[in-house]
């Protein structure tokens, strides 16, 4: 009675169960993840909203917009801060301002140069006159 192509069917079907059932898992732990993130985000939202009044909180949003990387390591430094009692009252954009201020001058600052070679400008096949 075991019929050979019977037996390949069941197999497939079983196979495309289990895929399917993967599948599901893999799409239910991305879904918690993403809510996972999403609470933890509005979570650093509203510790923000609760220090910065709403000017600084404008400064820091133009920051995070202009360098993400420096507006992140700022939020975090703030949440720390509120988190271990640091903070006595809200935070103003003036002091905001400070607060970056003893930031960049704490970091490396890169040095750029620019070097301009005269001999290759004067050389310039522009200028020929006629």
């Amino acid at each position: 009675m075991d019929d050979p192509e019977l037996e390949e069917i069941r197999k497939n079907r079983l196979a495309q169960l289990q895929s399917q059932y993967n599948a599901g898992d893999q799409a239910a732990n991305q879904k918690a993840q993403e809510e996972k993130l999403k609470a933890q985000e509005d979570a650093k939202n509203s510790i923000l909203s609760q220090i910065l009044d709403q000017q600084a909180r404008a400064r820091l949003n133009t920051l995070m917009l202009g360098k993400p990387e420096k507006g992140k390591m700022i939020e975090s430094m703030l949440i720390q801060m509120a988190q271990g009692g640091r903070l006595r009252s809200r935070i103003g954009e003036k002091e905001l301002i400070d607060l970056l201020e003893n930031v960049n001058s704490q970091l490396p600052q890169h040095k750029t140069s620019v070097k301009f070679d005269r001999r290759r400008a004067a050389l310039d096949s522009d200028d020929d006159d006629f």
